[in-house]
């Protein structure tokens, strides 16, 4: 399959995210997952320098919270439908670190909530488990709440030493996940009983793409207060869509 780049972040400037490419979410409820910390736009807690996008988390109060840090996506400013992804990372440290690179439906903002609107997990890992990286597909029939969501755990060694590129390559029947381009999971469309409409697959709507590293929470964890400040650097983002011309 050839793909053709229609969007990236090189991360070569510095100073606050590109406001032509990303938005922030900011608040500090819990996210659905009982999260400690209280998102931000604070160029503290997410900046670019040196050629990469640093979200960083510390030790703050902010209202009924003891942390902050940051999430960014892409809403509103880009979204895709099939095609390749690439984010190239290094993983923070330590016990109550959550970083993630997640992809919602658009539907979300249209009527449609979570499950429904469908979750991609391009990469989820808690600092908890170091080593550990996490693949996962959420919709309506398959969740982590019903606990029969398709998701798949990588174990690599060092993981968090070092950037990693994670990608995807998502189309129409299937999605495959990557890491340093070996493929280590691949889910496809039909293999549950309900993939036939929305519930089962509603990965046929375009995504938005979202960067966060959340603390604590259900799966975040117990967290050990004296690794902060934390940062999840990413190195560059790219999306390609898939090149007509595959003859």
């Amino acid at each position: 399959m050839k793909y053709k780049l229609i969007w990236s972040d090189e991360f070569d400037y510095q100073g606050k995210p590109d406001s032509s490419k990303w938005t922030h979410d900011i608040g500090g409820h819990g996210w659905g997952n009982k999260e400690s910390q209280f998102y931000v736009d604070d160029e503290r807690a997410c900046y670019v320098q040196d050629g990469k996008l640093v979200i960083k988390a510390f030790k703050e109060k902010k209202e009924n919270c003891d942390y902050i840090s940051a999430k960014i996506k892409t809403y509103g400013k880009f979204s895709m439908q099939y095609g390749r992804v690439e984010v190239k990372a290094k993983l923070p440290k330590g016990s109550g670190t959550w970083p993630a690179i997640w992809f919602l439906g658009n539907s979300i903002k249209e009527g449609s909530p979570w499950p429904l609107c469908g979750e991609i997990d391009l990469m989820e890992y808690v600092g908890k488990d170091p080593n550990k990286l996490v693949f996962s597909l959420h919709t309506k029939a398959y969740n982590h709440r019903l606990n029969n969501h398709r998701t798949k755990v990588v174990e690599i060694e060092g993981i968090s030493d070092r950037f990693v590129e994670y990608a995807m390559n998502w189309e129409k029947d299937y999605i495959e996940f990557f890491v340093d381009g070996e493929s280590v999971v691949r889910f496809n469309r039909g293999e549950r009983s309900l993939d036939h409409d929305v519930t089962g697959w509603p990965f046929d709507q375009p995504f938005y793409l979202i960067l966060n590293l959340a603390i604590g929470g259900t799966w975040g964890g117990k967290i050990d207060d004296s690794i902060f400040p934390v940062a999840f650097e990413i190195e560059y983002v790219r999306v390609y869509e898939i090149d007509g011309d595959n003859t």
